[in-house]
């Protein structure tokens, strides 16, 4: 099954055009015990830097 992922941060090498995550998996995490009231509390561990 595919799913559409999209992202903003045009700097992140797995960015495409679109706003597209080409990312072959994602990892999101909370950043308090595994729990998150809310976006501001997550953070997307996939991302790395374009060269």
């Amino acid at each position: 099954m595919k799913i559409e992922v999209k992202c903003n941060v045009e700097n992140c090498k797995y960015w495409a055009e679109g706003d597209n995550c080409v990312a072959d998996s994602i990892m999101v995490i909370a950043h308090h015990d595994r729990h998150a009231a809310n976006v501001m509390e997550t953070a997307c561990k996939t991302f790395e830097q374009k060269e």
